[in-house]
């Protein structure tokens, strides 16, 4: 039988707490980011857990899903895209000096944690590997979106609009960063070609992203899936059933 728990962790940087929910007791940690303004429980309510159980029960993976903070930052559309990036920020305190403690301490030290997640997640997941590579060494996103230039965005542009935008930051990324870079991310894109993966954005900014990634010689993978596979839930098991287990 699977082993889920569900804690609240202090969230000094968000005021207050939030919630995660662990699946699995042994393997790789990977950490699953939700999609826009999702929940910790989404994973297992849209059955992403059924997808990867054979992996999470034999002990090869353990997945820690978190809780979004989505709505105060980058969907919050009312808000110039730079405060939007400075409320991402506190996000991710949270995640490196909160969330990301729990995890090792959860699983013995370990300090291999994975990121991962679909369509906002996905963003999230190479947002924060190629932000810490040192702690994230390995991504698999999802239908993402890697330009929240393009989410309704107003406003000037800024030191934290540029370093929370992959498809910025990383075309101007040399030197010894990007040799780091190179030594230890390994990234995996997928998409699909179905309904709502172009007007999401997810098609060609995950295509976009692999470029400049190839341009940049970073270590990746890009799945292209067809037109049967929609940015939707029944795309993202299938391919978290194929890809999630690989990590571990």
């Amino acid at each position: 039988m699977t082993r889920t728990e569900y804690h609240r962790l202090d969230a000094p940087s968000l005021g207050g707490s939030a919630e995660i929910a662990v699946h699995g007791h042994f393997g790789r940690p990977v950490l699953w980011f939700p999609s826009e303004g999702g929940a910790p429980w989404d994973f297992e309510n849209n059955g992403m857990l059924d997808a990867v159980r054979p992996a999470v029960d034999e002990g090869r993976i353990t997945v820690f899903c978190v809780s979004s903070f989505d709505h105060d930052s980058w969907s919050a559309s009312w808000m110039p895209l730079g405060d939007r990036a400075r409320n991402h920020r506190r996000y991710e305190d949270w995640i490196i000096w909160q969330v990301l403690p729990f995890i090792r301490d959860r699983m013995g030290g370990r300090d291999d944690v994975a990121t991962a997640g679909p369509s906002m997640g996905a963003f999230h997941a190479v947002l924060f590997a190629l932000r810490h590579p040192h702690v994230f060494g390995r991504a698999v996103a999802l239908s993402g979106n890697y330009d929240p230039w393009s989410w309704r965005a107003w406003g000037e542009s800024d030191e934290d609009t540029y370093l929370t935008s992959p498809l910025q930051f990383l075309p101007g990324t040399h030197g010894g960063h990007l040799d780091y870079l190179r030594s230890r991310l390994a990234i995996t894109l997928v998409v699909g070609s179905g309904q709502w993966e172009d007007t999401t954005g997810a098609n060609h900014s995950t295509r976009a992203l692999a470029h400049v990634l190839a341009d940049k010689q970073i270590p990746h993978e890009l799945f292209v899936w067809g037109h049967e596979w929609p940015h939707d839930w029944p795309s993202w098991r299938a391919q978290a059933a194929i890809y999630l287990p690989a990590l571990g």
